[in-house]
């Protein structure tokens, strides 16, 4: 009986090299499906993490009643930013003054210079003590809008599917049938107002012909307060009012975009499983064109066994070298690329879990495609093997 042996490993970094074109096209191949399932799982990375960001557990929003996430259809009255922060003692305040944020919120179409066609775009009328509220906001270009003035976020221009010279500070933007000059740009560490348009909210509401509010946004001093706020809403029947925690709020918007993610992930599966039936008919190839050497190695007393995981390590270092290839692809060309959506827009992230994902994507495409054209080829008799010598 023939003891077991594996073939040498250089047999298999060898062979590789043996058929340069068919290893190329394959690497090639490999290459582009791993990408591919980057580009995919870096979309769903990006938006868990935009939503995830978003929300503060000591931020209260307050709308109006019924209105669910379509915070864009709200409409509450003036004196509700006044009245919340005279009766909810539990509200933070800083420099003296209480974080209280009444604010206007709207989609509408926005022109962006340069452009003959408006935009969908997301507008947000605002008062200074918003940066009291929303902490994560900073100005990194230009300063706090004047009149006439807005301030865009750092990705305004990719929901506007503008360019980022057209919304630089200096430019001009058109919505509600007015120009509006550009004064500065503002982050917000990856949220989702990022995507948003911001300018006075006087100005949006003289513009509007409107007088009411859209919601009012407070930072309280602990989660207990915040039973102080929802009670609030709740006695005020005349106003009308609702409230609910930033988390909360996005939480919601992350349930809605659920199907979404699971449509994303079947993309994952598909676009595995076209490469996978792409390497099974290359390595079958490859394999098919190698029954003759098969059957030598059996000959001289290799198992079956040992060919397999050979051609297996074949299959398996080539996976390995395009999922590195894609990698640094994915990094150069896909990671921080800006995408538009419903939301607003987010930044695609190829992050560790996204190298992970799309690595043992890559692998398992090499070592699983390699096994059905091994297997299909050791069935074929030593003798008929020989002859095709």
């Amino acid at each position: 009986m023939l003891r077991f042996r594996l073939l040498p490993w250089e047999y298999a970094v060898r062979n590789l090299f043996r058929r340069p074109l068919r290893t190329f096209l394959t690497f090639a191949g490999l290459t582009m499906v791993v990408v591919l399932v980057f580009g995919v799982v870096g979309f769903i990375r990006g938006l868990d993490r935009t939503l995830a960001v978003s929300g503060d557990s000591l931020v209260g929003v307050v709308f109006s009643l019924g209105m669910g996430e379509n915070l864009e259809y709200s409409s509450i009255p003036m004196r509700s930013g006044d009245l919340i922060a005279a009766s909810i003692g539990g509200v933070e305040q800083r420099y003296g003054r209480k974080c209280v944020s009444p604010e206007l919120y709207l989609g509408t179409q926005v022109t962006p210079h340069g452009d003959d066609e408006p935009t969908m775009g997301l507008v947000r009328g605002v008062v200074p003590a918003v940066l009291l509220v929303r902490n994560r906001v900073q100005i990194v270009e230009g300063h706090w809008p004047k009149s006439g003035e807005v301030i865009v976020g750092r990705l305004a221009a990719a929901k506007l599917g503008a360019t980022s010279e057209q919304l630089a500070i200096g430019q001009s933007i058109e919505f509600e049938g007015r120009t509006w000059r550009i004064g500065g740009v503002f982050s917000a560490g990856g949220a989702a107002i990022e995507s948003e348009v911001w300018c006075r909210l006087d100005e949006l509401q003289q513009a509007m012909k409107r007088q009411d509010l859209s919601l009012v946004v407070v930072r309280l001093q602990s989660d207990a307060d915040f039973d102080e706020l929802d009670l609030f809403c709740k006695e005020r029947l005349d106003l009308e009012l609702q409230t609910a925690r930033e988390t909360e709020y996005y939480a919601g918007l992350q349930k809605d975009y659920g199907p979404v993610r699971w449509l994303a992930w079947l993309v994952v599966m598909l676009v595995s499983g076209a490469g996978a039936f792409a390497g099974l008919n290359t390595l079958y190839g490859a394999v098919l064109g190698r029954i003759g050497e098969i059957a030598t190695l059996q000959t001289i007393g290799f198992a079956r066994r040992a060919i397999v995981v050979s051609l297996i390590q074949e299959g398996v270092l080539l996976a390995a070298a395009a999922s590195l290839a894609a990698t640094a692809i994915a990094i150069a060309m896909v990671n921080g690329v800006s995408v538009r959506f419903t939301m607003g827009a987010f930044d695609l992230r190829v992050d560790q879990m996204t190298v992970l994902i799309g690595c043992c994507v890559g692998i398992s495409l090499g070592f699983f495609g390699a096994i059905p054209p091994a297997v299909r080829a050791l069935r074929m008799p030593i003798v008929d093997g020989l002859r095709a010598v």
